[in-house]
């Protein structure tokens, strides 16, 4: 079972074409406020990180926020938040993300909300944490993304076991419950690696 404390969310500075992704972000970040959980994340006031920061504030929740430097210069970091800290680059960024978080969640987002998942899904299939990595499948926007990872299993390029390390919902309360439930598997990496 994972330790909840703090619950680190990656999704897009744009609202996205449909007012359910906003809505979503906002329910969202008053059921983390609402189980007594903060919520870490990268500490922008704009698009959906804007909404699911103010959504948990509103709630009395504790937000911390994470931005580098070269993205405050532009004037797009939430003053608002419980603690915002600035770090010198993206690098630092991702680091003190992961360090302040018990788990991770990405809504509906862009590459770099693809590309902090992937991360930090990465470490743990690396056995570099044991966190749990979460989608949160809003109005089926990952549908195609868990259709591709079904075809990278079935080549295998990535196990089962570590596909279903991914826990995905539409519902946030059950995403949230599926990731204080996860357990890590214990399996390598490697298929096929005795006949290399």
């Amino acid at each position: 079972m994972a330790d909840m404390a703090s619950v680190c969310v990656f999704c897009g500075a744009n609202f996205g074409r449909r007012e359910a992704y906003v809505d979503a972000a906002r329910h969202f970040g008053r059921q983390i406020a609402r189980r007594g959980l903060r919520l870490v994340y990268g500490g922008a006031n704009v698009g959906l990180m804007g909404a699911i920061a103010d959504a948990a504030l509103n709630e009395g929740g504790e937000v911390f926020g994470v931005m580098p430097q070269a993205l405050m210069a532009r004037e797009i970091g939430h003053t608002g938040i419980t603690r915002l800290e600035v770090t010198p680059d993206m690098h630092t960024r991702k680091a003190r993300l992961a360090e302040l978080s018990d788990a991770f969640v990405a809504l509906p987002g862009g590459l770099g909300t693809l590309e902090e998942t992937f991360e930090v899904w990465t470490w743990g299939q690396l056995g570099f944490h044991r966190k749990p990595v979460g989608l949160l499948n809003t109005g089926g926007y990952y549908d195609a993304l868990t259709t591709f990872l079904a075809h990278a299993v079935g080549e295998e390029f990535v196990q089962m076991a570590h596909r279903d390390m991914l826990v995905v919902n539409a519902d946030g309360d059950a995403l949230l419950d599926g990731l204080a439930a996860y357990e890590p598997p214990t399996v390598e990496k490697w298929i096929g690696l005795a006949q290399i």
